[in-house]
């Protein structure tokens, strides 16, 4: 048996967590490109308080992104629940000790290989049977037995221990309703047939938390923040894993041990953007802070079937409030389909924030799968998938096809233009990308590495990608000092063999230390722009192939008309699924709206940050920089055209800055033309 004690828990001072955080906030914003809170309002400002987050899709950079945004917002520290198997990582552990970090010990962690082989008996679900098995000495009450992940890794509890081949579990594997003995017992014939006995085993520790809670009971009574990830793992899926109780037994407890206390749950939605890639982008959704019933804690405190009834029933609530922060699609396809018609949904040239983003994917989610029967759906369903094919043959992407203009010369212009600026970016970044390549290419090796592993040890995650970004930026964190020192040595030993002065031998490896991040950040930022300009030339190309254009003028002609049905379909079954439909929508699209109208409008650029910066900044983007000044984007702005149309157009394919396209493709800044009739409604 197994035992978490506080010895293993330490308290850091809150310097060192500040110092933490700002380790981590450096870090972090280098990693993504954007951040962005949602709901921060929620977040209490003072009292006991427990953030229960969802999905868990990036490992450890998960909880960063929270304690990080809840400390920009109101300087609470926040105390994380994290696998006693990760503190036992040196790294891992270093930073989450800093950042006063609980370790909870899990069963699975460290599940062996049980003797022998098992099945079920006959009449009894609950009763298992081994041969060769050696349940005596290998299994007391209390402990659990892991089936294999054929059978979907189920789990059961031994509540007795017959003989040394038979044992009888709490409850079937699976649970109640029979579908897991069903597969099981499916399974079992199968090997039957191949001239096998039974299933594999794993037998799994009782872990004893008691002193792991009671250190939970304490922070909270201190008014304190605990932060918790009640799936358990993480995980790549599309949907949320099924919750554990550990958040509902922290609540009830906390209050029950001390009745003055009034504990709020904050449900927290974690969505990204291309989670396992570097410069992507990642938004944090607050949810209404949820006060525990205190009828809940009368049950908890009564013990037997009312105490599981109520840790169930605020298990219930929390998984509610985490279905109003998350997206939680049944599967990749309907995901991408819902993607697909949002992009669709937005009118070209208007501008959504990543919040409203996330909003609007959930709201497209939630009335696809209540409509999703009904024939206009399904029709729209069909006609999105066929436009996605054809933006794969022509190997454009939908923010793209706008931009594909019909003007030769004009494209022809726009394209050498691009290309120029694709040089100068690349040659910029050259120096940095050379200099720091060992990094990048040993963090893609060596996560893709840990990847596999963690497949392997897992029978939850689809592709391990949930692993990526951490082991990406401990990688490269590991790596940037020694490859650093190893410059600074190189260049001192050649200061030495030219013969250069004592005091610029001396000066040398401190210059190349200090001066190495910042090749590597200025390599970021240029390398960035000409990701974004290389982005922009397809479309370009495509335009000036010869016979191409009847396919660009059917691929624009089909998304016009796909805007508008499912403009159609919003509006029809929009209010029969939220009340004050109208008063509280997002966006009022309209497909056939050009980007400019010719009246005097607004031209904003809004950059990484949020800010408006209507001149351009050098350092935000340098492509945006140059376009600004050489297209004269600025002073058109007062006619409310484009440099490059010349005149007011209703031509909705005029050209733009190179890096505007869609939300998931992490673009640094956006121009967008903002107009009475064209303004977003929130």
């Amino acid at each position: 048996m197994k035992k978490a004690t506080n010895a293993s828990i330490s308290t850091s001072s809150d310097l060192v967590y500040d110092a933490a955080l700002v380790f981590w906030r450096t870090v972090t914003n280098i990693f993504f490109r954007e951040v962005r809170p949602r709901g921060a309002f929620n977040i209490p400002r003072d009292g006991p308080v427990i953030f229960v987050a969802a999905p868990h899709h990036n490992q450890f950079l998960d909880p960063l992104l929270l304690a990080l945004e809840v400390n920009r917002e109101t300087r609470r520290k926040v105390q994380f629940l994290i696998a006693a198997k990760s503190m036992k990582r040196k790294a891992v552990g270093f930073f989450a000790s800093m950042m006063s970090s609980i370790p909870v010990a899990r069963a699975a962690d460290d599940a062996s290989p049980g003797t022998g082989l098992i099945y079920l008996a006959e009449n009894d679900p609950c009763l298992v049977l081994g041969h060769g098995t050696r349940f005596f000495s290998e299994f007391t009450p209390r402990m659990q037995i892991m089936l294999p992940k054929s059978v979907g890794a189920s789990v059961a509890e031994v509540l007795e221990v017959l003989s040394d081949t038979e044992l009888r579990i709490k409850k079937e594997f699976g649970g109640d309703s029979g579908k897991g003995t069903v597969r099981i017992r499916e399974k079992l014939q199968e090997l039957q047939n191949e001239g096998k006995q039974g299933l594999e085993f794993k037998k799994l520790p009782h872990i004893d938390q008691h002193e792991m809670y009671q250190y939970v009971y304490e922070c909270l009574k201190a008014g304190g923040c605990i932060g918790i990830f009640p799936e358990g793992g993480s995980h790549d899926r599309t949907d949320l894993l099924p919750l554990k109780a550990g958040v509902s037994l922290m609540a009830l407890g906390a209050m029950a041990n001390h009745p003055e206390l009034k504990v709020k749950i904050v449900p927290v939605g974690l969505s990204y953007f291309h989670a396992s890639r570097f410069r992507s982008r990642a938004v944090v959704e607050f949810g209404s802070a949820m006060d525990v019933p205190q009828q809940l804690v009368e049950m908890f405190k009564e013990g037997g079937n009312n105490k599981r009834t109520a840790v169930a029933k605020l298990l219930d609530l929390v998984y509610d409030g985490l279905k109003t922060v998350t997206l939680r699609a049944p599967d990749y396809d309907t995901l991408m389909l819902i993607q697909a018609a949002r992009r669709l949904y937005r009118t070209p040239g208007q501008h959504l924030t990543l919040g409203q983003v996330v909003e609007l994917n959930k709201r497209f989610l939630e009335g696809y799968l209540h409509f999703k029967d009904e024939p206009k759906v399904i029709k729209l369903r069909q006609d999105v998938l066929k436009y996605n094919r054809l933006l794969r043959d022509l190997g454009l992407r939908d923010h793209q096809v706008p931009l594909a203009k019909k003007s030769y010369w004009k494209t022809l212009g726009l394209f050498f233009y691009r290309f120029l600026l694709l040089v100068i970016w690349s040659s910029l970044a050259l120096p940095g990308v050379i200099l720091n390549g060992p990094i990048f290419i040993a963090a893609s090796l060596i996560s893709r590495k840990k990847a596999k592993e963690a497949l392997a040890a897992s029978v939850v995650k689809v592709a391990g990608k949930d692993v990526l970004a951490t082991w990406k930026i401990l990688i490269s964190l590991g790596a940037a000092p020694v490859l650093y020192g190893f410059y600074a040595f190189l260049a001192t030993v050649l200061a030495f063999k030219v013969g250069a002065s004592l005091t610029w031998k001396i000066l040398t490896p401190i210059a190349v230390m200090v001066a190495l991040p910042f090749i590597g950040y200025a390599a970021l930022k240029f390398g960035e722009a000409g990701m974004d300009v290389l982005k922009s030339l397809r479309p370009l190309f495509v335009a000036l192939v010869p016979g191409q254009q009847r396919y660009l003028k059917r691929l624009k002609e089909m998304r016009l008309r796909l805007s508008n049905e499912l403009v159609d379909v919003i509006n029809e079954f929009g209010p029969k699924i939220y009340e004050n439909f109208n008063e509280f929508r997002i966006l009022v699209p309209s497909a056939s709206v050009p980007p400019s109208s010719g009246q005097p409008g607004l031209w904003r650029r809004k950059t990484s940050t949020g800010a408006v910066d209507a001149q351009g900044n050098l350092l935000s983007h340098p492509m945006t920089w140059l376009d600004e000044r050489l297209f004269g984007w600025s002073r058109s702005a007062r006619r409310g055209t484009s440099a490059w149309a010349g005149s007011a157009s209703n031509d909705i394919s005029r050209a733009a800055t190179p890096e505007g396209s869609s939300d998931e493709e992490g673009d640094y800044d956006t121009l967008n033309y903002l107009e009475d009739s064209q303004v977003l409604k929130c």
